[in-house]
């Protein structure tokens, strides 16, 4: 029997290497699908061509779709600071305007392509920077939208969006991976990473997935650039 197929959306950072390694476990055809959008490095992407040739993806995409013309986002316009002090309140500079949104209706539009009905994301609730497309309520709408706007939603033939690790704490997603033989060294996770994908240590990515791996009590192979 042939396996179900799913797209992935794949950062090559760690949450997405999770859900990469998640949704090859329930048993579906993963094709992983990443996006250059214009974000201040490379390193990322590099991540995401080892992290989906390591992990089984039967298939990788990589879109260049360039959101930087629109600025809007540390991230994306050099002009804007990312941020490295911690601080809490509102929803960071580092928030790329409709940035899920964007990636997920180009995933739905290959997994229908493929005859795919799974979308897979990195979504997360619990530890995260307070981004509005990472909540269950958005996830929910995006589904809906998925069913109203395609011949095979229409049709009968629903599309699911699945974010399997949208409740988990960042421990609990590097304890999943880990158990399912995630290599985090080969991911990059950091908002301004350098050419060589070293880890500045001080952004609000930085210290996110510091802490999950010191609160998981897994050693972190994060390599960092030098002071």
């Amino acid at each position: 029997m042939s396996m179900k197929r799913a797209v992935v959306l794949l950062s090559g950072g760690l949450d997405s290497a999770t859900v990469l390694a998640l949704a090859h476990e329930q048993g579906f055809a993963c094709h992983a699908l990443s996006l250059r959008y214009g974000q201040r490095h490379g390193a990322e992407l590099d991540a995401a061509v080892r992290v989906a040739a390591a992990l089984g993806a039967v298939g990788h995409e990589i879109v260049d779709l360039d959101l930087a013309r629109f600025g809007g986002s540390a991230l994306t316009d050099s002009a804007l600071q990312v941020p490295t002090d911690g601080a809490q309140g509102g929803i960071p500079a580092t928030y790329v305007p409709a940035r899920n949104t964007v990636m997920l209706a180009l995933a739905l539009s290959w997994a229908e392509a493929l005859g795919a009905h799974d979308l897979f994301y990195g979504a997360n609730a619990v530890d995260y920077s307070g981004y509005p497309d990472c909540r269950p309520a958005y996830v929910e709408a995006f589904e809906r939208l998925a069913n109203l706007a395609t011949r095979d939603g229409v049709e009968g033939r629903p599309f699911r969006v699945h974010a399997p690790i949208i409740a988990l704490s960042k421990a609990d997603i590097i304890a999943a991976g880990a158990r399912l033989g995630v290599d985090y060294a080969m991911t990059v996770s950091c908002y301004q990473a350098d050419s060589q994908g070293r880890a500045c240590g001080v952004c609000d990515a930085c210290r996110i997935r510091a802490a999950g791996f010191a609160a998981a009590g897994v050693a972190d192979p994060t390599r960092y650039q030098q002071p």
